[in-house]
Formats: structure tokens, C-alpha cells, sequence
């Protein structure tokens, strides 16, 4: 798609640098299988843009939280292997197996819902148990899991499932050397042992995530699951910047200048008048705010470049709009201020606004709202 009319922000979403990451995941991890996890609307990057382009560079599954997420990418005519992993009870099962979607179990209930939803279907649905091995979130509990196994394999001789896979997640992947690590690999490995003891043949184990994928090769197993490095951003500072693990961001956040103004010193600027300008200047309204996912934590901080300089957030962030200080620069209106991008032209990364609003760069680009169209390049 190419976007040529004046607008008011726009999100560009660069393809082939999508592309250029899921095949440097992919050389991380030449022995596994990639999954491109593409949930929250991929991240905030556009689902089924991204997930054709992450098939087309080599991945082989696409990973969801929700079920509704993967039956979209299903609706949109994606095939191949499709996970989901955020259940609830009363969940869209039925859909979820005629739609041949991979089935994060991670209790009884889950795995009895399943079961029940095949039954309905007269299909066989595909499950994977995941294993809580120490991040405390989804996944059976090793005193369950034997179990939940035994449960999982009277389904399967019945008919109504085939475990696919057996899975889980790190807590601490992207902290190197954090003790965790191997405790949970340690653990993992043996309720492999134990699944398959009982009988279990699953076609895929994985636990790796984005930072063990990129630093942790005793954990690719048969597959990986890459979400934000993906996208082209370092899943911690710990790991390195983008640059250094070899990965490209994706979106390039920008706005067109609303107003350009003068004003005397001493004026207040936005809500609270928490910036009060130093000198005569002018300021640039850029229309972007809260709203739209910029982070009102990144009020008085978050940087722009505007005409070939660095500038910052003055004031607060509005639900609409935010200013900053031009030091007397007069760009004109509709003059395009870049949030942040690649930083190939000096601009702003979605890791300098992280650290501007004291949070992760996973928040910064998977808030962006719908107010803000994404412009989808290099298809």
C-alpha cells in the first residue's frame, strides 16, 4: 500500500525488514522450526500483514494469545499451523477445532473442554500441555502434571486429541545468567521425560521466546517462538541494542505538525503548565496523544525529531496532542515529527521512548492505537 495524502500520523510497517529479522531468527536457530508469534494485532505492527510476511521469509507456525486471534488470521485465508494459548471457560473450542488451530492446554478444564468441543465436531483436536516450570503464569503445575498427561493420553487413545506439543515459557531469558534459566530448563526436560514416559509423542517441544532464541541455543528444541525480535527490537538492553543482535525495527511512527507558533517567555505549556518556556520561542503541535498510545509517563521527556533535530516532549501529553519546544526553528506546518523509527536518520528508537516512559519497548509499539493508520511498505 503507498499513502501519499497529507495525514494527520501514520505508522509505517516495513515488510521486508520484518522479513530480513524472522530470517536472522531463523539462522539463530538453524535445527528448530520458527514460530512467528503475531498476537496483539502482531504486536501492534498489523496481524495479517505481518504473519504473510513472516510466512513468506520461512517461519512454519504463527502464534496467538486469544483464540479469536488466530480464527481472524484463519478468516483471512492464513493456512499452516496456528497456535493459541489464552483460554477461558465457555471459549470458542468448537471454532477453534474446526478451524485446525494447536490448543494451549494448561489444566484439566482446558484439556476437558477441548475434548468435548471434538466430540461436538466429530474431529480430533490438536492440543499442546504447557508446563508451568517457573514463571508462575499459564501452565500446569509440576505436582498436576502427571495428571493432566494421563488425562491427555486416555483423550488421545479415544480419539478426541493428539497432543502436538509440549511447551513452556522463561521467566527470566532476557536477564543472562539469571539462575532461573537453567532451573526452568532443568525442569522442563524432565516433565518432558515424564510426559513421554507416559506414552506422549508430541511433534514439537519448545520453551524458547525471543531473547532465548537469540542467546540460549539448548533451549531451540524442535521450535522457537520469536515475538518482538520479530518486530526488530532487542527484547532487553541487557542483550544489546537491535544493531547489535542483528535486527531491524519494523515501525516508523510519525505525525505532521498541526501548528507552528510563537510565543513569549515564560509561557505555560499544556495541562499543569509543568513546562513554562525559558525564552521567546516557538512551539510545534504535534497531534498525537494518549489516545493514540503515546505514553503520558513520557510527558517533559519523550524525544521527536523535527527538522533534523531532537526535540522533546514539553509539558504533558494530551489525549490528542503534545508540544515541543522548537528554540525558535519554524518548520512548517505538516513538517513531519518522527517519534520513532529504525534510527537510520537520526530519529528516536521505540527503546528511547521505553526508557523516557520508564517502561519496555514491547509497550511503546503494541499501544500505538487504530486512530493511527498503518502504512503497509516493501509488501
Amino acid at each position: 500500500m503507498t499513502e501519499t495524502a497529507p495525514a494527520r500520523a501514520r505508522a509505517e510497517i516495513d515488510l521486508a525488514a520484518l522479513r530480513a529479522n524472522v530470517r536472522t531468527l531463523r539462522a539463530q536457530a538453524p535445527a528448530a522450526a520458527l514460530m512467528a508469534v503475531v498476537k496483539s494485532d502482531a504486536y501492534g505492527h498489523g496481524a495479517v500483514p505481518c504473519a504473510r510476511a513472516a510466512l513468506d521469509a520461512g517461519a512454519t507456525w504463527l502464534g496467538t494469545a486469544t483464540p479469536e486471534e488466530a480464527l481472524a488470521l484463519r478468516a483471512a485465508g492464513l493456512q499452516g499451523r496456528i497456535m493459541c494459548w489464552l483460554w477461558t471457560p465457555g471459549g470458542p473450542w468448537r471454532e477453534a477445532v474446526e478451524a485446525d488451530l494447536d490448543l494451549g492446554i494448561s489444566g484439566l478444564w482446558a484439556l476437558r473442554e477441548a475434548a468435548e468441543a471434538a466430540r461436538a465436531a466429530g474431529r480430533t483436536a490438536r492440543v499442546q500441555l504447557k508446563a508451568d516450570t517457573g514463571l508462575g503464569r499459564n501452565g500446569c503445575q509440576p505436582a498436576d502434571w502427571a495428571e493432566l498427561v494421563a488425562e491427555a493420553r486416555r483423550a488421545e487413545t479415544e480419539g478426541l486429541v493428539t497432543v502436538t506439543g509440549l511447551w513452556s515459557h522463561f521467566a527470566c531469558a532476557d536477564e543472562p545468567g539469571h539462575p532461573s534459566i537453567q532451573a526452568q530448563l532443568t525442569l522442563f526436560r524432565e516433565m518432558l521425560a515424564q510426559a513421554e514416559g507416559a506414552g506422549l509423542r508430541p511433534e514439537v517441544r519448545h520453551i524458547a521466546n525471543s531473547p532465548a532464541t537469540l542467546t540460549l541455543p539448548e533451549s531451540h528444541f524442535d521450535l522457537v517462538r520469536t515475538g518482538i525480535a520479530t518486530y526488530g527490537i532487542s527484547p532487553s538492553p541487557e542483550l544489546g541494542t537491535s544493531g547489535d543482535l542483528g535486527l531491524r525495527p519494523v515501525m516508523t511512527l510519525w505525525a505532521s505538525l498541526a501548528l507552528v507558533k510563537h510565543v513569549p517567555a515564560g509561557h505555560g505549556v499544556s495541562y499543569g503548565h509543568h513546562y513554562v518556556t525559558a525564552g521567546d520561542t516557538t512551539l510545534g503541535l504535534v497531534p498525537v496523544g494518549y489516545a493514540d498510545g503515546i505514553p503520558r509517563h513520557a510527558s517533559g521527556t519523550g524525544p521527536v525529531l523535527v527538522g533534523g533535530k531532537w526535540r522533546t516532549v514539553a509539558g504533558r501529553v494530551a489525549m490528542d496532542q503534545f508540544a515541543v519546544d522548537l528554540g525558535g526553528d519554524e518548520p512548517p506546518v505538516g513538517e513531519r515529527a518522527v517519534l520513532f523509527g529504525p534510527g537510520d536518520h537520526g530519529e528516536p528508537t521505540a527503546e528511547d521512548w521505553a526508557r523516557a516512559a520508564g517502561t519496555i519497548a514491547y509497550e511503546i509499539v503494541t499501544r500505538i492505537g487504530t486512530r493511527v493508520p498503518r502504512v503497509y511498505v516493501n509488501e
